[in-house]
């Protein structure tokens, strides 16, 4: 698989015309790579693309997966910011998750990554989980915020469909989830990490000044981006590809230098739709002047109209030219967003 997705890379070195940023080893369980292989990857991506030097290169890990032997590693290849999949503090709810990790584990990882000299690390962790509190859910930010975690990037329970979790459901071995559970540990979200001094800059990321998480912002931004591995989607501003999910047909396929994937043209209402649903979800919102630059037609003073329901509601405000989403708002940001699509 290494060997593979290094091909690949050897493959598309001309799809970013530009200095690469941000590096991200994100997607099954990254972590397990061994430093060699790590190492290997690193140096033929650095040897067919510009990567700046201080490019911000994270690595994604699981708590179960770090030692002080692996963290001395990952510095060494130059890995500097981790992306941990915490989840919770709580045993409770990582049984129900059906993580590999404990409570114990978890807070090790983190002491651990701050013990060999990350300051650059985002946590993940769940709410609206059956049988979460909100004491609870309180207790697990005031967890994050004690070990100075710089970086929170905070999902709702989602039970996707085809899974052993929507099916244990469905037989009632299993709690569903609660929609205004979720909305209200949300809304305690947004309030708990503003008075702890970070920016919600965008709809499930929370950071300290300065901590952003640099890669995932360029997506919300709509900048160009190469996803390589299976199943991996890039964008280059005019179309999005993205490769097969099998990794044997995607291993075969690389070895015949066959690139193993798909590609959307993209029209520009598809693109000006993309900013509009991108934009809202961060605190900048979206300019009106880019919204008439991506249309083919006068669309701004349209979408400021459809818009003014919104702001009527307090969900939206306007400011300077740009169109954001509320506290309130971001409670409901698809549909807001769906309605000020084009069609």
């Amino acid at each position: 698989m290494i060997e593979a997705i290094c091909a690949e890379a050897a493959l598309r070195n001309d799809y970013l015309h530009q200095d690469i940023a941000t590096v991200y080893f994100g997607g099954g369980t990254p972590s397990l790579i061994t430093i060699y292989d790590l190492r290997f990857t690193i140096e033929k991506l650095r040897s067919l693309f510009r990567i700046v030097d201080d490019a911000e290169i994270t690595l994604e890990i699981n708590p179960d997966d770090i030692s002080a032997e692996k963290l001395e590693g990952w510095t060494s290849v130059g890995i500097n910011r981790l992306s941990i999949g915490v989840q919770s503090f709580f045993d409770e709810d990582l049984q129900w998750m059906n993580r590999a990790h404990n409570s114990v584990q978890a807070k090790t990882a983190i002491a651990l990554s701050k013990q060999a000299g990350f300051d650059n690390i985002s946590i993940d962790l769940i709410y609206g989980v059956p049988g979460l509190t909100d004491q609870r859910w309180e207790q697990n930010l005031e967890t994050a915020f004690a070990f100075g975690i710089p970086h929170l990037s905070c999902y709702a329970l989602t039970v996707e469909p085809k899974t052993a979790l929507k099916k244990m459901i469905d037989h009632n071995k299993k709690e569903d989830v609660n929609a205004e559970k979720q909305a209200a540990q949300f809304e305690l979200l947004m309030q708990l990490t503003n008075a702890a001094g970070y920016e919600h800059y965008e709809i499930s990321n929370f950071s300290k000044p300065g901590f952003r998480s640099k890669h995932n912002s360029s997506y919300w931004q709509c900048k160009p981006y190469l996803g390589l591995g299976p199943s991996a989607h890039s964008y280059n501003g005019g179309s999005r590809q993205w490769n097969v999910s099998s990794n044997a047909l995607y291993i075969e396929s690389i070895s015949k230098k066959i690139l193993p994937q798909q590609q959307e043209m993209l029209s520009q209402t598809q693109k000006l739709n993309e900013y509009i649903m991108t934009g809202l979800r961060t605190s900048e919102g979206i300019s009106l002047e880019a919204v008439e630059q991506l249309s083919d037609e006068p669309t701004a003073l349209q979408i400021l109209k459809e818009a003014q329901k919104f702001i009527y509601e307090k969900l939206m405000g306007v400011s300077d030219g740009t169109l954001f989403l509320t506290r309130k708002g971001k409670l409901f940001a698809d549909g807001i967003a769906s309605d000020l699509f084009r069609m």
